[in-house]
């Protein structure tokens, strides 16, 4: 089960730098800016925890960090429960288990905005949609097809 566990982890990693390379293209494409919504939902979090990062001039900068880092964190937990999902028998083709995986991190990333009131997914236009659908889709192709091709191995 460790085995398992390691390899979606390490097939979130490779989802989540999928994702984190076309959120990059886009930028560089369009000419997008980067968005602050993780740093805010970071500074909610851990606010409403009891453990805000103290006001200075470096706040941003952490927040940048520890955001990167819950962005990390969600893929290859991600990772690791569709790993043993697909451990435990739940095995699809890559295009379907690809875009469920896709659909589970986008859940998992934008549900948190919606509960703490950052952002309500009701009122995001097309291009919102797009920016956040296609790199999860991404994620969610390259972390389960990793997943699919591991189980074949020996």
């Amino acid at each position: 089960m460790i085995r398992t566990i390691v390899r979606g982890c390490a097939a979130g990693a490779a989802g989540t730098t999928a994702l984190n390379a076309m959120g990059y293209a886009d930028m560089a494409l369009r000419g997008r800016p980067a968005s602050s919504v993780p740093e805010t939902l970071v500074d909610t979090v851990t606010t409403r925890a009891g453990i805000p990062l103290p006001e200075s001039d470096d706040k941003g900068n952490r927040l940048s960090g520890l955001a990167a880092i819950a962005g990390i964190a969600v893929g290859a937990g991600t990772g690791a429960a569709v790993a043993l999902a697909h451990r435990s028998g739940a095995r699809l083709p890559v295009w379907l288990g690809g875009a469920l995986t896709g659909v589970l991190a986008m859940a998992a990333s934008d549900v948190p905005l919606a509960a703490f009131g950052i952002s309500d997914p009701r009122t995001w236009s097309a291009a919102d949609w797009t920016s956040d659908v296609v790199p999860h889709l991404v994620y969610g192709l390259v972390t389960y097809g990793l997943v699919a091709a591991w189980d074949r191995r020996p």
